[in-house]
C-alpha cells in the first residue's frame, strides 16, 4: 500500500493530540510502514460501562479515524471483560462492576454511535473477553508477576486513595494489566486514549517488552470540558453534546459554550485543520469581530461534521427563529389529550424531560412556559379540549391539541 509522506501523516496525527510518547518512535514506525507498505496496527480501547456517547468521546474516536484515513489498520477494542473490573482512572472510589452481558449490551450501542465517526467498513472490532476470559489462574499469576505494587501506586488516583486511606481493591490493580494484555494480544503499534488513560497505555508498553514485542507508541488526546466550561463533558452533568443529538440541539448547545472555549471546541470537537484554526485565532483576537459570530461558525462546522451542510444551515435558521426571535418552530412534536392531565405527566411522558423529577426541577427553575408564559405550579392540570404550546428550556417544544 502507498502511504503519504511521514510529514503529511504527522500533521494529521498530531492535530489536537496532547502528547505522543515517544515521538521519534512513532515517526520510525511510520517510516517503516511507508517503506514496507504495511499498515500500522492502531488500537483504541473503549469502556462500554456507559452506552451514551458525546463529542467528548468523539475527540479520541476522531483520532482513530485519522489513522483510518491515512490507511492504517484501526482496531476498536470493546472492553467487555475489563468493564467487569471497572476502570479506576480518575476515580476516588471503586468503580461499580458490570456483568459480561451488561457490557456486551452497552457495547452494541457504543459501536452504533461510534459509526457516526469511524469508517465501519474498514474498522476491526474485537472484544477483549475473547482472550482475557480464557486465561486461567496460572496465566493471571504470570501476568501480575510482571508489575510491582510500587509501580501501581505511582498512579495518581491510586496514590491519592492510598494516602487518604480510601480502600483500593486488589482487582483494581488488574485493570491496567488487562488493558495492557490487549496490546500484547493485538501486537499494537500505536494505542490511543484520553489523557486520563496515560498510565494504562504506558503499562501496555511495559508488558509488550516483557512479552518480547516492540512497545507501542502512545497518542493521548485532551479531555473536552462540557458546555459549562468547567466539568469534563458528561451526560450525568448535563453539559454534553451527544453524537446522536439532532442538528438543532447540536447547534444550540454549541452556542451556549463560553467564548474562551471556542478555540478548543473548533480543534477538538469540530476537527478543524491548521488553516481554519489560524482564521479562528485571528478572528478571536480582532476586537471588531463579535465572538458570537465565530461561535456561529463553530455551530455550523460541528453540525456539518455529523449531519451535513444542509442540516447545518437549517439548524442555524431554527436557532434564529426559536432562540434569537423567540418564536415557536413550525415543526414540533404534538400530542392529543383524551383526558385531563397534569403538566408534570405531559412533560415527562412526552420525553421533554427524562423523568418526572427533572420535570419538577425545570418547573421550579422557571424553565417551563405555556404559550410563552412562565409556569411554576407543579400541580397544574391541563384540561382536554385546550390547545397550547409547552416549552421546556430553550429548545424543547410540544404542541398540545
Amino acid at each position: 500500500m502507498t502511504f503519504k509522506s511521514v510529514d503529511a501523516q504527522w500533521e494529521l496525527i498530531s492535530r489536537g493530540a496532547e502528547e505522543i510518547i515517544p515521538e521519534n518512535d512513532l515517526k520510525s514506525k511510520l517510516e517503516k510502514s511507508k517503506s514496507t507498505g504495511k499498515p500500522l496496527v492502531v488500537k483504541l480501547g473503549c469502556d462500554p460501562s456507559r452506552p451514551d456517547l458525546h463529542v467528548g468521546h468523539g475527540v479520541v474516536l476522531r483520532k482513530l479515524r485519522h489513522f483510518q484515513d491515512l490507511g492504517h489498520e484501526a482496531i476498536l477494542v470493546i472492553g467487555d471483560f475489563t468493564a467487569m473490573i471497572g476502570d479506576p482512572s480518575g476515580r476516588n472510589k471503586t468503580r461499580p462492576q458490570l456483568t459480561l452481558e451488561e457490557a456486551k449490551a452497552n457495547a452494541q450501542s457504543y459501536i452504533d454511535q461510534a459509526g457516526h465517526i469511524l469508517n465501519i467498513d474498514t474498522l476491526k472490532i474485537v472484544y477483549n473477553s475473547d482472550w482475557l476470559n480464557v486465561m486461567n489462574f496460572s496465566d493471571v499469576i504470570r501476568l501480575s508477576s510482571h508489575y510491582t505494587v510500587a509501580r501501581m501506586l505511582e498512579r495518581d488516583d491510586f496514590t491519592k486513595r492510598y494516602k487518604s486511606e480510601t480502600p483500593i481493591s486488589i482487582h483494581e490493580f488488574m485493570y491496567p494489566l488487562a488493558q495492557g494484555m490487549d496490546s500484547v494480544e493485538l501486537q499494537a503499534d500505536v494505542e490511543l486514549g484520553g489523557t486520563d488513560q496515560k498510565f494504562n497505555l504506558l503499562v501496555g508498553r511495559d508488558l509488550q517488552r516483557e512479552y518480547d514485542q516492540s512497545p507501542q507508541a502512545i497518542v493521548t488526546c485532551p479531555l473536552l470540558e462540557g458546555t459549562d466550561g468547567h466539568e469534563k463533558m458528561s451526560k450525568s452533568y448535563g453539559n454534553d453534546i451527544g453524537l446522536t443529538d439532532s442538528p438543532e440541539d447540536m447547534y444550540g448547545k454549541s452556542m451556549s459554550i463560553s467564548d474562551d472555549m471556542i478555540e478548543k471546541y473548533f480543534l477538538l470537537a469540530a476537527d478543524a485543520d491548521e488553516a481554519t484554526m489560524s482564521e479562528v485565532k485571528a478572528q478571536l483576537s480582532d476586537t471588531t469581530v463579535n465572538p458570537r459570530d465565530v461561535k456561529r461558525a463553530l455551530g455550523r462546522a460541528l453540525v456539518e461534521l455529523y449531519h451535513g451542510k444542509d442540516a447545518a444551515h437549517q439548524a442555524e435558521q431554527h436557532f434564529d427563529q426559536v432562540i434569537v426571535n423567540k418564536d415557536a418552530p413550525e415543526d414540533m412534536d404534538e400530542i392529543i389529550l383524551s383526558k385531563n392531565c397534569s403538566i408534570i405527566d405531559i412533560i415527562a411522558d412526552s420525553g421533554m424531560t427524562k423523568s418526572k423529577g427533572e420535570a419538577r426541577r425545570m418547573m421550579k427553575q422557571g424553565a417551563v412556559r405555556i404559550d410563552n408564559e412562565k409556569v411554576t405550579d407543579i400541580d397544574l392540570v391541563i384540561s382536554k379540549g385546550n390547545e397550547m404550546v409547552i416549552k421546556v428550556g430553550k429548545r424543547r417544544f410540544l404542541r398540545v391539541k
